[in-house]
């Protein structure tokens, strides 16, 4: 149960990496480029798009983290893998605190230091998934899923 649990973990963190960098170097900066006439209606399409791409693989990793440290054994309370887990806290920080917000706000109208901030903040998310990321691959090569059955 514990290396499936692992591996869809990992699986649904490595989809995330990818997904936050291609928006954190195409689908953000190509906002600007959108013209005021269209943005509003664009950013609506963005987030009701986006949205169901994300979510449900943000609240998989999310599962199946908790659900490791929960019954996953001592493995899972070492400092490697508390330290992914409190990556996991800052992006859901992150995306709830800082990115929504902007995003909001540029429903009702594209404001340029909205939107350059909605860029400068996303590389905190962007960085904390590739961090996990590089953890999570470095701890299964360490460990393997064999020591986690």
């Amino acid at each position: 149960m514990t290396s499936l649990l692992l591996t869809i973990h990992f699986a649904a963190t490595w989809y995330l990496v990818g997904l936050c960098w291609l928006v954190q170097r195409v689908q953000y900066p190509l906002m600007s480029t959108v013209g005021r006439e269209a943005f509003v209606a664009y950013e609506a399409g963005h987030v009701s798009r986006i949205g169901p791409v994300v979510a449900p693989m943000m609240i998989v990793e999310l599962a199946t983290g908790l659900l490791l440290l929960a019954i996953g054994g001592q493995e899972f309370r070492r400092p490697t893998f508390l330290v992914a887990l409190a990556l996991l806290v800052a992006i859901w920080l992150s995306t709830f605190l800082i990115q929504v917000p902007l995003h909001a706000s540029l429903r009702a109208e594209f404001d340029v230091r909205a939107h350059a901030a909605l860029v400068r903040t996303n590389w905190i998310r962007t960085i904390a998934w590739s961090l996990r990321g590089a953890i999570l691959l470095w701890w299964l090569s360490s460990h393997g899923l064999e020591t986690t059955s």
